[in-house]
């Protein structure tokens, strides 16, 4: 049988070393920036394990936290867009079946899309900033964006860009 505690308490721990390491990902120093590359590759590959022997690491199994955490781990394999694409198709099933959150399902959507060059759907992509404001990456039907957000409990896009604001 597996070992859910010893799962959920390694996810946990990966998301807290994400978060630890997230601070060089735009570093101007090359050595921070290659650890953090290698240390979100290193989890992509555990994340991939984990979904080839779990599926999608819902809270039912492993709790809010470490779902949550398997969430930020799929976000951050930028470098990796088949662990992407297969935890967007797993975290897929687990919303409709119930089992996982819209809201975290549109940030991975948008996410893997911008790394694939297509258009996001959702808005939660921050290209940069241009002029002390936040700046989309390109998003399909942007009048409609805001609508796509509050279906799934994402604030109006204006709310979000604030928190980024340099003001």
């Amino acid at each position: 049988m597996h070992d859910v505690a010893a799962l959920t308490a390694e996810l946990t721990d990966m998301a807290a070393a994400d978060h630890r390491s997230a601070v060089h990902a735009n570093s101007d120093e090359p050595a921070e920036q290659l650890a953090r590359r290698r240390l979100t590759a290193r989890h992509g590959d555990r994340l991939n394990e984990i979904m080839d022997e779990y599926g999608w690491p819902t809270a039912e199994l492993v709790g809010e936290e470490a779902a949550r955490a398997a969430w930020l781990i799929a976000q951050h394999a930028d470098r990796q867009l088949d662990v992407q694409r297969r935890a967007l198709r797993l975290m897929r099933q687990a919303v409709s079946a119930g089992s996982a959150g819209p809201r975290e399902l549109a940030f991975l959507c948008d996410r893997t899309l911008v790394n694939e060059g297509r258009e996001q759907v959702y808005g939660t992509q921050i290209a940069g900033v241009k002029d002390g404001a936040p700046v989309p990456w390109p998003c399909e039907d942007p009048e409609r964006m805001d609508e796509r957000r509050a279906e799934v409990g994402i604030e109006p896009f204006d709310e979000y860009v604030a928190q980024f604001s340099l003001a």
